[in-house]
């Protein structure tokens, strides 16, 4: 499996993390985030889930500590070629071995940044790096330092974003050709999943949400699959995924023919998407996204029920969530530049109808650009 991008690219990526190190004063970072190492490496795993940590210096040299069969998969995807293993065993402590490591490379008293913010890096773990490294060094807290630099995509990275939107567009379609009056859930999924699949796509960050019925407003995956009945509603909220590049999108839709109250709040919920996405603007802050959102909802007399957040960005992110930094909620003041991707959901919920268009934008020099194609419908029959 070649790496999926050239070695320009991922020294480019290197060279503005370490200058990000340098201005905050940083001689070293611990990486536990995967999309921190998939990001500067191509290392892909699912191994984050347990302790593993990709080591960079200030003078550009990486080692990775990993279990076995990570190493393997390190060694398959990723650049990286100093990789250590430490072994399963009753007394295991790899946070000992990480501090013999950089102990290695000379980092005894220095400024250390560690990504706390990482699934991998539970609290158990996270005491025993604490414990392993106390008096050794400095651990300053760095979690957003690759974060911050991943949420403005390169153009590589967004021809990859752009390849799954396409992906999205074809599982929609997949999904409202069989979101028919006594259609079963688990078909409608297994077609959608199977689309991305069928386009060299990969798993989303978490699992396809599909509810209808009495569960149409949860907006949250659920075991148990049940058969949809005309008038009812749908929820699918999905991801196409290509290279771990996320593009999401978001539909409520009547199976049939939609009443008159299911029209009017699509009606409200497609000028809010169409008012907040105005408002993602190169220079302004995100939060007004969510902003212009509420104003809107609350002009047309939807007061209760609202959410407090409508969106968040997207990039290439690893289980349990395809969810990014930053998100759009109130006043959130970090200022949108082009490069960054956002997923927006524009959700009403009156009195058990909901409208919730969902959509993925990229950030461009003068506004920003809807990625998905397909049409916005509230309902499987016009």
């Amino acid at each position: 499996m070649p790496l999926h991008f050239t070695d320009q690219e991922f020294a480019a990526r290197k060279a503005e993390t370490i200058a990000r190190m340098a201005r905050d004063g940083l001689d070293g970072l611990l990486m536990f985030r995967q999309e921190s190492m998939y990001y500067l490496t191509g290392y892909d795993t699912f191994g984050y889930v347990f302790f593993q940590c990709l080591y960079l210096g200030a003078d550009g040299r990486t080692t990775l500590l990993t279990r076995a069969p990570d190493a393997r998969a390190a060694r398959y995807t990723s650049n990286i070629e100093d990789i250590r293993i430490w072994a399963d065993r009753p007394d295991a402590n790899p946070a000992a071995e990480l501090k013999t490591i950089l102990a290695e490379h000379g980092c005894a008293g220095h400024r250390l940044g560690v990504e706390w913010e990482a699934y991998g890096l539970t609290a158990q773990n996270g005491q025993a790096l604490a414990a392993a490294l106390e008096g050794f060094c400095r651990l300053v807290d760095a979690s957003l330092l690759i974060t911050r630099q991943r949420v403005v995509k390169r153009p590589a990275e967004i021809a990859y974003v752009r390849k799954a939107a396409e992906l999205a567009d074809a599982a929609l379609a997949e999904g409202l050709r069989l979101a028919k009056p006594g259609a079963f859930e688990g078909d409608i999924l297994a077609a959608m999943q199977g689309a991305v699949f069928k386009g060299d796509g990969d798993y989303s960050g978490n699992e396809f949400i599909i509810q209808s019925g009495p569960g149409s407003h949860l907006g949250r995956y659920t075991s148990g699959r049940r058969h949809v009945a005309a008038g009812e509603q749908l929820t699918l909220e999905f991801a196409g995924v290509y290279r771990h590049y996320h593009s999401c999108l978001m539909r409520v839709v009547t199976i049939g023919k939609a009443n008159a109250r299911q029209l009017e709040i699509h009606k409200h919920a497609m000028a809010a998407l169409e008012a907040s996405s105005n408002a993602l603007r190169p220079g302004d802050p995100v939060g007004n996204v969510f902003n212009v959102y509420i104003r809107t909802l609350e002009k047309a007399g939807f007061i209760e029920n609202n959410l407090n957040a409508c969106g968040y960005s997207l990039g290439t992110t690893f289980s349990p969530n395809w969810m990014d930094w930053p998100m759009l909620y109130r006043d959130n003041p970090v200022i949108a530049e082009p490069g960054m991707v956002f997923f927006m959901f524009l959700a009403i919920t009156d009195k058990g109808v909901s409208g919730i268009p969902g959509e993925t934008f990229l950030v461009t020099d003068t506004g920003c650009e809807r990625l998905g194609k397909a049409p916005i419908t509230c309902a499987t029959e016009s």
